[in-house]
């Protein structure tokens, strides 16, 4: 098989298998509605991985991102009744685990900081460092990752690390996908920075 048309049929498997996935988790989110705890269990089972990631990334330690995850879970059990279907459930979960990790990280009055002096232009092609990042897990790496400002390591590991297209990206932190995209390439920018010379620069 030539293998453009394999990388296809792979792209396309994956596809059906997220379809699956986020068919069943709706399926789940309903059960949780009308109170079946064992419903939550299983949600938790397909969804703990991805979530405990972004939370990882997302919290100072790994303590606390543990913390939060079950917080997510508390709430999506408190919530289950407000889900419309109109993003998939791991979106659905994400902008609640956001929630509680922003919730959490002004408690401890660690700020969570804003898109000032953001860059307005987005690449259109996929960077070297962005390809690295989706692909590697070195303790390098991933030293570099955690040096960045909080949104912009956010939407690395929403994009590279749990693989959200830009309009889920865009539902689960509550800003346009424009934004989404500049604040994907200001990280993109920083993180060729911190590769290079080790400082996240301006």
């Amino acid at each position: 098989m030539h293998a453009a048309a394999a990388v296809g049929f792979a792209g396309m498997a994956e596809d059906r298998d997220a379809s699956a996935l986020d068919a069943r988790g709706v399926h789940l989110i309903h059960r949780v509605a009308e109170g079946d705890r064992e419903a939550l269990v299983e949600i938790y089972r397909a969804y703990q991985r991805p979530l405990f990631a972004y939370l990882r990334r997302m919290t100072p330690d790994q303590g606390l991102a543990e913390e939060l995850l079950q917080d997510t879970l508390v709430a999506a059990w408190q919530s289950a009744r407000s889900f419309e279907a109109r993003s998939s459930v791991q979106t659905w979960l994400f902008g609640i685990a956001r929630r509680q990790a922003h919730n959490s990280l002004r408690r401890r009055g660690i700020a969570v900081q804003s898109d000032d002096a953001l860059a307005e232009a987005v690449d259109a092609d996929p960077s070297p460092e962005a390809v690295a990042l989706a692909r590697a897990d070195s303790s390098a790496l991933a030293g570099a990752v955690a040096q960045l400002s909080p949104i912009h390591r956010e939407v690395l590991v929403l994009k590279f690390v749990n693989g959200l297209s830009y309009e889920e990206m865009a539902l689960v932190v509550g800003v346009p996908e424009g934004t989404i995209k500049s604040r994907l390439n200001a990280a993109r920018k920083a993180l060729r920075r911190l590769a290079a010379n080790g400082e996240p620069g301006e």
